[in-house]
């Protein structure tokens, strides 16, 4: 038995005891540890027999009682009649087939709404990042601007050396 596997001892009084953690649980309970991935195993105090799957079904068959969906009546009414052991084994072949399709759909579906989602957010991640981080421009780019200042600079001292030549010779004349 793997040590991480939670067992529950089952009284005679209908009571479970979570070993792990020395306190009663209820059905809730325990349905709780199994969608968070622990391993649970409900054992009789007395005899220690395993009641593990009778505990879990109870817990399905409570759950169903509080919703109106579940398992298609026709489906429980094969389980009853599925008395014989080659029935019974093909019936739950089939549903951990069915269950292993569904989980992987569930996957898939998860998977491709991330992916989404990413794609979603990236031009808008980028577009934050672009108007809240103030980029200094690139080394060629200042470089141009430089160069292009002193281009400006020449250019304005040659007009005013050109304007001071032309007031001269207007003034010779």
């Amino acid at each position: 038995m793997d040590s991480r596997t939670v067992i529950i001892k089952k009284y005679g009084n209908r009571r479970l005891y979570d070993t792990v953690t020395s306190r009663y649980v209820n059905l809730d309970d325990i349905a709780a540890l199994i969608r968070e991935g622990k391993d649970v195993k409900v054992v009789d105090a007395k005899t220690g027999q395993d009641l593990t799957r009778v505990t879990l079904t109870q817990i399905i068959s409570e759950d169903v009682k509080e919703k109106p969906t579940g398992l298609p009546l026709e489906l429980l009414r094969q389980l009853i009649v599925a008395s014989d052991e080659v029935r019974q084994e093909f019936i739950m072949w089939y549903l951990k087939s069915a269950f292993d399709t569904y989980q992987k759909v569930q996957d898939a579906v998860q998977n491709r709404l991330g992916e989404v989602q990413s794609a979603i957010l990236s031009p808008v991640e980028l577009i934050r990042r672009f108007l809240t981080t103030p980029t200094p421009p690139p080394v060629p780019a200042a470089t141009e601007v430089d160069a292009l200042r002193r281009r400006v600079a020449e250019l304005e001292a040659r007009l005013k050396k050109g304007e001071r030549g032309k007031v001269r010779k207007d003034k010779g004349r």
